[in-house]
């Protein structure tokens, strides 16, 4: 596994303090069908032996809690998004709101961070692998959306949460979300900018219930 896509992975579960008796919720929601990525130019494709946006996007749900949590005093933990082989990784990243991100750039040419999203607007200039890796503060919850000004294929996605308590589906939208506490609260399906599926829950000590977003097929 891609070590990026490890450290997000650990990044989602520290930020979940693990109750004895707390609630979990599994289930499975509906995922669109993939989608082409954005070719690179045929210049920058003579520059690695990568894929280069070309083979599809593999579709995933961030499935997340919403409300209001009384004990979610977990720690706000940083992560990174780096730029190898004309690609961002992970081409999607689920931070709390209040996290720091980093940008490494580890190929041998130049990148530059952009984002005009109302969450985040941001320009981190053109960076080489040799020179300081900037880090950024996400304080404003939403969806941000990131380009390379260089690079016009490479896209990525930041979905900013005020929650410690979410989630990746798998390949065929499944996901399990544990350490819950009890009490009423919306869970939401995150598909896209687009799309953000949703249900209301009533959560119980010790109990599990499994949800469907969408046909369930």
């Amino acid at each position: 596994m891609n070590r990026l896509l490890i450290l997000t992975a650990a990044v989602v579960w520290a930020s979940i303090q693990t109750v004895p008796g707390a609630a979990t919720v599994t289930g499975h929601v509906t995922l669109p069908a993939p989608k082409p990525g954005r070719p690179a130019s045929a210049r920058y494709q003579l520059t690695t032996t990568q894929p280069s946006g070309k083979e599809s996007t593999r579709p995933m749900a961030v499935v997340y809690l919403e409300g209001d949590f009384q004990n979610a005093e977990a720690p706000v933990n940083s992560t990174e998004m780096g730029q190898k082989n004309l690609q961002f990784y992970p081409r999607l990243l689920v931070v709390r709101k209040g996290a720091e991100i980093a940008f490494p750039n580890m190929d041998d040419e130049y990148h530059n961070v952009l984002s005009y999203s109302k969450a985040k607007v941001l320009d981190l200039g053109r960076y080489l692998k040799t020179d300081k890796t900037p880090l950024v503060s996400f304080d404003k919850t939403g969806v941000v959306e990131l380009s390379c000004e260089i690079h016009e294929h490479m896209q990525a996605t930041i979905l900013v949460l005020d929650t410690p308590y979410f989630t990746f589906t798998d390949a065929e939208g499944a996901f399990r979300l544990e350490g819950l506490p009890a009490g009423s609260y919306t869970l939401k399906a995150w598909l896209n900018r687009k799309t953000v599926l949703e249900q209301p829950i009533t959560l119980k000590e010790g109990e599990t219930q499994d949800i469907t977003f969408g046909d369930g097929k």
